[in-house]
């Protein structure tokens, strides 16, 4: 490919709205250019490395027997209500009508589509086990889309779904596609780590992510120091024995009181003081010793949960452990429902169920709200001033909590961005659309799935910001823009011109992606771009080096630098393909 024909389109500077590096240098590189929020172009080098990617997905999926096909991005309304999606995906479900008023919706994912066509085609156990994938635009309609293409409304995503006889056959789907994953993301040379998930509005039995390690993750990651053990904050169990309770430790921290009959409530004025935060620095206590009561609204009605006040509510826990449709924090409205205040809100006479973290079992004597703006309550204690329905673990999970597999192993954070995930639905989809096979002994039976998704444009954006530096992005041969670049750092010269040609042309013959920077520019704007847009292997030809009868090789990864002989131009393909 020769620059002077191509669009180059780098930027000295990034926008002010681009937060993350991946954001910042796929702009200045060149790669992509915004439309509208989270809506965006992929430039000529973008694309290069998002079809080198999508490359590697496709034959990895081929590899593990998947069969690709092309679902459509518009789907029928009749598809969702079928699987009962409809009217619980919630506002990221992008609807619309056609011009005869019937209900469609780009799609997010496509496991309604997918399913009533394998119903529609396989009707015997004897064409299962089935994959069937694609890559293709998706949809979701993000509250605040950021980051660039990490979380844009519109993406592309490989998005595969197996269909088998029962679960054994299931499970034996799924591990090919845990192991295609990896393949996948070695591959594309990041570091990544496959850990414990929630599977959301998918749905299903469980489900893992794979998350590249980098510091501008928008995911909390909690691994063991003991085992392999890695799963998203949000899910990750939180140990809870009941000895931790009388440790000396568990007392320090959760500032353990003694109930007793004489100690009554006090209500107490605290003007404007509504976090956690200010309320223990102006009584003067540990963060341990209050309660926060966090209003819930979910498919059952309004409900209320009880988490210390150093912790942090998962929501995710509390919508598995509840069996719940969707789960979310209560707006004003509904708090001022229930005739308390935004703030201030407490456990006694609330009028719904209160469940709580295991955490506030054996605390005694706390600080809660008094439902009344301004106030709170000291001397709070469960069973004696209200009931607690249930508790269980419905908190996130935090750096020194212990880990499932022994008791002196503790978890530690760090963050991560989800670049893939595979789900085990089970029957989820196939009973609530009716969609199934005939077993051998001729009996109806419903399809066992699973669906996996890779994005891959965040798989470009991860990567990217895995690989790079001060001078801009540097990413690993097998999916950069062009493996390698010969650079003319002197348009004039016509040596300089002739015999940059014929090592373009070697190279390319040699069956390697490389570019020409024949561009009339500067030679250190040539460089700079080099550098920036993270070509691994840079080749300058000027006429300094040929008055040496040599060319200068560079590692763009390495800043090596490296004189090649001109009669010895075997040696660029061997360093090439070290």
């Amino acid at each position: 490919m020769k620059l002077s024909k191509y669009l180059v389109a780098t930027l000295k500077e990034a926008p002010n709205d681009a937060e993350t590096q991946s954001h910042k240098l796929m702009i200045r590189a060149g790669m992509i250019r915004k439309v509208a929020a989270g809506i965006y172009n992929f430039m000529p080098l973008g694309l290069r490395v998002f079809r080198k990617v999508e490359k590697i997905i496709r034959e990895e999926m081929n590899n593990s027997d998947a069969i690709e096909v092309m679902m459509p991005f518009v789907t029928p309304a009749d598809l969702w209500i079928k699987s009962g999606r409809w009217d619980i995906y919630g506002k990221e479900l992008l609807r619309l009508k056609d011009r005869a008023d019937r209900d469609f919706c780009l799609g997010p994912t496509h496991e309604e589509v997918v399913t009533d066509l394998v119903d529609r085609e396989v009707k015997s156990y004897k064409n299962l086990p089935l994959n069937i994938y694609q890559i293709q635009p998706k949809f979701r309609d993000e509250i605040r889309p950021r980051f660039g293409v990490m979380r844009a409304r519109e993406f592309v995503m490989k998005d595969a779904y197996s269909f088998d006889v029962d679960e054994k056959a299931a499970d034996e789907s799924y591990s090919k596609m845990f192991n295609a994953y990896q393949n996948i993301f070695k591959r594309c040379g990041l570091e990544f780590r496959a850990v414990e998930a929630d599977s959301g509005n998918i749905g299903g039995s469980s489900s893992h992510e794979f998350m590249v390690i980098a510091d501008t993750g928008e995911d909390t990651i909690m691994v063991c120091d003991k085992c392999d053990f890695a799963a998203n904050v949000e899910t990750t169990p939180v140990i809870f024995q009941e000895e931790d309770l009388k440790s000396e430790n568990h007392k320090k921290n959760a500032g353990a009181g003694k109930e007793t009959p004489e100690i009554k409530i006090e209500k107490i004025s605290t003007p404007s003081i509504t976090s956690v935060k200010d309320l223990a620095n102006f009584l003067g206590i540990a963060e341990q010793r209050i309660v926060k009561t966090m209003i819930v609204s979910t498919d059952q009605g309004l409900e209320a949960v009880l988490i210390r006040g150093d912790h942090e509510i998962s929501l995710t826990k509390y919508k598995k452990e509840r069996n719940l449709e969707f789960v979310e924090l209560a707006n004003d409205k509904e708090i001022d429902e229930l005739k308390t205040a935004k703030g201030f809100t407490g456990p006694i006479d609330l009028e719904v169920k209160i469940f709580a973290d295991n955490a506030i079992k054996n605390l005694v004597s706390y600080v809660a709200g008094s439902n009344e703006k301004d106030f709170h309550l000291l001397n709070v204690n469960h069973n004696k001033d209200f009931k607690i329905n249930k508790f269980f673990d419905v908190r996130e999970a935090m750096e020194g909590d212990r880990c499932r597999c022994s008791v002196d192993a503790l978890l530690s954070s760090t963050k991560g961005i989800e670049v893939g995930h595979v789900f085990k639905l089970g029957t989820k989809y196939s009973e609530a659309m009716k969609a199934g096979f005939t077993d051998a002994s001729g009996k109806n039976q419903n399809f066992f799935m699973g669906c996996y998704g890779i994005g891959v444009g965040r798989v470009v954006a991860a990567a990217i910001e895995q690989n790079n530096d001060e001078k801009g992005i540097s990413l690993p041969l097998s999916i950069a823009p062009f493996e390698a670049i010969v650079i003319q750092a002197d348009k004039k010269n016509e040596e300089v011109l002739r015999v940059s040609e014929e090592i373009y042309n070697f190279i390319k013959n040699k069956g390697i992606d490389v570019a020409l920077d024949d561009r009339p520019e500067s030679p250190g704007i040539k460089f700079k771009d080099a550098e920036l847009i993270g070509i691994p292997y840079q080749i300058v030809i000027g006429p300094k080096s040929l008055a040496k009868d040599v060319i200068e090789f560079k590692n763009r990864r390495t800043n090596i630098k490296e004189e090649i002989p001109i009669d010895n131009l075997n040696k660029l393909f061997e360093l090439i393909n070290e």
